[in-house]
């Protein structure tokens, strides 16, 4: 493989970097909070209220049910109108984030989920606020499977960037669709696939481990 090949390797493999990293972080600003709301509004938890609750899980349900490449062309005006452009690696974030917040989101309240109730009513019991039993209770108890659930997150992005790169948006997709597909460099395409394999296998052992930290930590 040339030098210019390696570069261009290198340089697509930042511009996917770049995507998921950025994507990830918007991802879980709109989804944690979102997965908490969809938590606590639940029959039965600290604030009920079945209409935010019907309301946004509706929401969350219809986004995350749209195959990516149609998400992805359907809000081509709203990323012209966020980022000034639909092409691009900046451009490819707008779709990633809306496509991987709902997910992040539903992540988080079956991880919240989880948490015995003995030790939310024992909080209430003791007079704690709501904001208090989730930035204090409900956060930090299930910080290692929120971990776990983000990690799978950004590995769904990182096939998500992939396939962004067939409509222009930069990456190791757009390297594997111009040169390896079109060009017939299948040395490229074998190196852009070992480069995703690589990055889903240390993307997973990182999680695990920052996970299995945060378990001890709590046992």
């Amino acid at each position: 493989m040339s030098p210019e090949m390696i570069n261009l390797l290198l340089k697509s493999f930042g511009e996917t970097c770049y995507m998921v990293a950025a994507s990830t972080l918007l991802a879980v600003l709109v989804g944690l909070p979102l997965g908490v709301i969809l938590t606590v509004t639940r029959r039965g938890h600290i604030l009920p209220n079945a209409a935010i609750n019907s309301i946004l899980g509706a929401i969350v349900n219809a986004t995350r049910s749209t195959p990516f490449i149609i998400l992805m062309v359907a809000i081509i005006p709203v990323t012209r109108l966020i980022v000034g452009s639909s092409i691009g690696t900046t451009a490819a974030i707008v779709p990633l984030t809306i496509s991987a917040a709902p997910f992040v989101a539903r992540i988080i309240e079956s991880s919240l989920l989880e948490i015995d109730p003995g030790v939310i009513e024992a909080s209430q019991s003791m007079g704690a606020s709501p904001m208090q039993i989730i930035t204090k209770v409900l956060l930090p108890e299930a910080m290692h499977s929120i971990v776990l659930g983000v990690t799978l997150a950004i590995i769904s992005l990182i096939g998500y960037s992939a396939m962004a790169g067939a409509l222009g948006g930069g990456g190791l997709g757009d390297l594997a669709i111009r040169y390896g597909y079109q060009r017939f460099r299948m040395d490229i395409m074998i190196a852009t696939v070992v480069i995703l394999i690589a990055q889903v296998q240390i993307v997973q052992s990182l999680g695990n481990y920052i996970s299995a930290k945060l378990n001890k930590t709590k046992l």
